[in-house]
């Protein structure tokens, strides 16, 4: 796998606003910020596995990769994350190598990702990171900003009805 390094400039306002709310709203905010963020790489993704598709076999890599939620990382670490990826795993089980369409299974995606020793690699997934860190970044950014600030209103609002 290739290595991506990025660095976060500009958030000490966003942290300067992390100490004015509590734990949990830190928590859900920031999952729907990174689920926009995740979405945009994924929409990325999406649109390389379509030029790299071939139209003649009724399978489709960019129909099959999704976003989800990586809940084995939140459960061990606390930390946030989802996972984008190419759906229904590496081979084939269904003898004879049926075409169910455009959902089904699509092992060779591994092949054009990676490249084999007859044929270089066309990246899609990890292009897609690649090029689209700093907009992800930025997005992630922006919807927790949001995020916050609704956050911080609402609870002003309680305590301003507690008072």
């Amino acid at each position: 796998m290739a290595d991506v390094e990025f660095r976060l400039e500009g958030v000490d306002e966003l942290l300067a606003k992390f100490e004015s709310i509590s734990f949990d709203l830190k928590r859900k905010g920031g999952r729907s910020a990174l689920r926009k963020a995740a979405q945009l790489v994924a929409n990325k993704a999406k649109d390389g596995a379509a030029r790299i598709d071939d139209p003649d076999t009724g399978r489709s890599i960019a129909a099959n990769i999704g976003l989800r939620w990586n809940g084995r990382l939140f459960k061990r670490t606390e930390d946030l994350g989802f996972r984008i990826g190419v759906m229904h795993g590496a081979r084939i089980r269904t003898p004879g190598n049926p075409d169910p369409g455009l959902n089904g299974p699509t092992p060779h995606w591994r092949l054009l990702e990676f490249g084999t020793q007859n044929m270089p690699a066309q990246p899609f997934m990890r292009s897609a990171l690649a090029d689209n860190i700093s907009a992800a970044t930025n997005t992630f950014i922006t919807e927790y900003k949001k995020a916050i600030d609704r956050a911080i209103k609402r609870s002003a609002k309680k305590a301003a009805k507690g008072v």
